[in-house]
């Protein structure tokens, strides 16, 4: 059976149990006609990039499928009725992910770096001084081409 990855986009506004209801209702689905859901991902509340139907943020989850195109084409027809799901994306993939997806990577990743990574001590100059005294600039011109000074 060809395989999927299903994403959607709930409202801001509605609890975590809410939006895990509408992973069930569609894994649900799926099932019924004759599908297979083999993961679900809860991205959690995001930003989004822009507003979509006075919503800042989403909640966001992805689902893997293994299902025939059938399926598929239910899925979201009954995605696009409900009222919670803002935006969704169904895309036909040659293999999925065994372990967990991109985007729960980069979380992980983020988190075990801590807020602004391993950085050094940017507010140490060392030795250097003032930027401003280096001495391998040309003096300033103002705009009438004469020395500024």
């Amino acid at each position: 059976m060809p395989l999927y990855e299903h994403v959607f986009l709930a409202r801001q506004d509605l609890a975590q149990a809410q939006v895990d209801a509408l992973a069930e209702n569609a894994t649900q689905i799926i099932e019924t006609n004759q599908g297979k859901v083999t993961k679900v991902e809860n991205w959690g509340l995001r930003t989004i990039a822009y507003r979509i139907a006075k919503n800042r943020k989403a909640h966001y989850v992805m689902l893997n499928i293994d299902a025939p195109a059938g399926v598929v084409a239910e899925l979201e027809r009954q995605t696009q009725i409900n009222e919670d799901i803002i935006r969704y994306m169904t895309v036909k993939v040659d293999e999925l992910e065994g372990g967990p997806s991109v985007m729960m990577r980069k979380s992980e990743r983020s988190d075990r770096r801590g807020e602004r990574g391993d950085r050094p001590d940017r507010g140490d100059r060392g030795d250097r001084g003032d930027r401003g005294d280096r001495g391998d600039r040309a003096p300033r011109r103002d705009f009438a081409g004469t020395d500024g000074e």
